[in-house]
């Protein structure tokens, strides 16, 4: 993911640029980046990092540019920002209420992680990286083949015990992480 700054005379703005890993089978990552991609242009919410394009630049590099969220993640901002309890349980409504959102597009985050939550300068949560999200059929988010090769992607200490076991994962994964968040 690269920082790029816009500044053409006409419009000044930041973006995230997320551009595919090249040390893995461009396929089987094409299809992920893909499927992130219509992830994303699901979801419109004040709680989540919106898309603003994507594309296959000339060279054949797929690349996503995502709204850029200056601030800090969850962790950082709840220590130096949110004294108290009742503040931290707000902000982690604001965070849940986006992950309901996604719920509501059928897509399970599956890596809710406080490094995965910007909190911008004005205490606004963003949620991040649905690079490993599901889409929700009727047996649930469904591995892919490079999910297989490289793993499920999860982080231990955030994972719900399903995903840990490798069993169908449905939303109670998320709010089982939104919890231990």
């Amino acid at each position: 993911v690269w920082l790029a700054s816009r500044a053409d005379g006409l419009f000044e703005a930041q973006a995230a640029i997320k551009l595919l890993r090249s040390d893995l089978p461009a396929a089987s990552l094409a299809a992920r980046f893909a499927r992130e991609r219509a992830v994303l242009a699901r979801l419109n919410h004040p709680s989540v990092a919106r898309l603003l394009d994507a594309g296959i630049a000339e060279d054949g590099q797929a690349y996503l540019v995502l709204e850029y969220v200056a601030g800090r993640t969850l962790t950082a901002h709840a220590r130096t920002d949110c004294a108290t309890v009742i503040e931290r349980v707000r902000l982690l409504i604001e965070v849940a209420e986006g992950v309901d959102h996604a719920h509501a597009q059928l897509i399970v985050h599956r890596d809710l992680k406080p490094s995965n939550v910007m909190v911008t300068a004005g205490g606004e949560p963003k949620l991040l990286d649905f690079g490993i999200a599901g889409l929700l059929d009727d047996d649930g988010p469904v591995d892919t083949d490079l999910t297989k090769q490289t793993g499920r992607g999860l982080t231990l200490g955030y994972a719900a015990p399903e995903q840990i076991l490798g069993q169908p994962i449905g939303t109670a994964a998320d709010v089982f992480s939104l919890g231990v968040m």
